[in-house]
């Protein structure tokens, strides 16, 4: 099986993704769900991704990734700087990440509730209590972990020094 192969088997529609998801927690892994822009990936995004695999012996690490009408809307004009099949490619060429999904909303309510993760993360200085779906995991028995920022590596720090 070629790279191309292995990156295009982790890139779902929803409905695929959830019959899959009936498959993998029938045989006993565990559903990690995380999200984001990862507009430019750097060390810090290595380690929240790597992290979050690593919270199960037997994880399946979705990534919810921001479409790019919603990275314009949340971070302004000038991004997306890759689009987001460049985005994507990017992020299912990552040995942890198992699978790669694209939403065009604000937030991740609407996936994270029709995924039911067993674990949710998200990174950075994040109280559980301010993560979308944080409240919806809890109720049914799942859990909520926030992965500390790697410190020095932030997308607007890189973007901010490109522009000096």
């Amino acid at each position: 099986m070629n790279k191309n192969t292995v990156i295009r088997n982790k890139l779902f529609e929803i409905e695929s993704l959830l019959r899959q998801i009936e498959v993998w927690r029938f045989s006993g892994r565990k559903i990690i769900f995380t999200n984001g822009c990862f507009d430019v990936l750097h060390p810090g995004h290595f380690h929240l991704l790597n992290t979050a695999a690593s919270l199960s012996d037997k994880p399946i690490l979705i990534v919810g990734l921001n479409m790019d009408n919603s990275v314009k809307r949340l971070k302004g004009d000038e991004r997306p700087v890759h689009e987001f099949s460049d985005r994507a490619i990017a992020l299912a060429s990552l040995y942890a990440v198992d699978v790669v999904i694209g939403f065009d909303t604000d937030t991740p309510l609407d996936l994270i509730e029709s995924i039911q993760p067993d674990i949710l993360v998200k990174g950075g200085d994040y109280k559980v209590e301010d993560i979308v779906g944080a409240e919806f995991v809890q109720h049914y028995g799942g859990s909520v972990e926030v992965i500390p920022f790697l410190s020095g590596h932030s997308t607007t720090t890189i973007l901010e020094k490109k522009h000096l």
